[in-house]
């Protein structure tokens, strides 16, 4: 039986856009992501954390400040490699951390698959639970009142300070 290599989590850098861009633009394809140019991704590099496995990009995730009250994650991808081993969600809960550091209120999701995003603690919500998102970036998209991703919202107030660091570690350190 051989042991994978152990992911770590660190955050983006310009440097990272074309790797970033390439997983990205192979989520797409599949379905799953909307797009995202590659001058955008060096952009906003500093906003993602990146799972990495043996110094290769194996996930990404985005936070994105869409107001000073509320945080989204946007673009999270998994190698298809490394899919089923809670790359994502480690991803998502990293995000969680930093967005209840940077002072949001909550964290939202828009997807086409909010069953993955439920056990995190996301509710379905109605779009306009997040304006912020919707008169920004959905009535741009050309597939704005088509899309069929659902709004999902995590509120941060409720999360306990103590227990989430030793959940955190105790995934990094698996």
């Amino acid at each position: 039986m051989t042991r994978r290599a152990r992911i770590t989590l660190r955050s983006g850098e310009a440097g990272d856009a074309p790797k970033l861009h390439a997983l990205i633009v192979a989520n797409q394809a599949e379905g799953h992501l909307l797009p995202r140019s590659l001058p955008e991704l060096v952009q906003h590099a500093t906003r993602f954390v990146v799972a990495v496995r043996n110094r290769r990009i194996v996930g990404c995730a985005e936070l994105a400040p869409l107001s000073t009250q509320v945080a989204e994650v946007r673009s999270l991808a998994v190698h298809q490699t490394a899919r089923g081993q809670g790359v994502g969600t480690m991803l998502v809960n990293e995000l969680r951390t930093r967005a209840r550091h940077g002072g949001y209120d909550r964290l939202c999701a828009f997807t086409h698959a909010p069953g993955y995003f439920m056990p995190m603690g996301f509710s379905i919500v109605p779009h306009l639970w997040v304006a912020e998102k919707v008169y920004t970036d959905c009535v741009k998209c050309p597939q704005f009142r088509r899309c069929g991703q659902y709004a999902m919202v995590l509120p941060l107030e409720h999360l306990a300070d103590t227990a989430e660091p030793d959940a955190l570690f105790a995934a990094r350190h698996a």
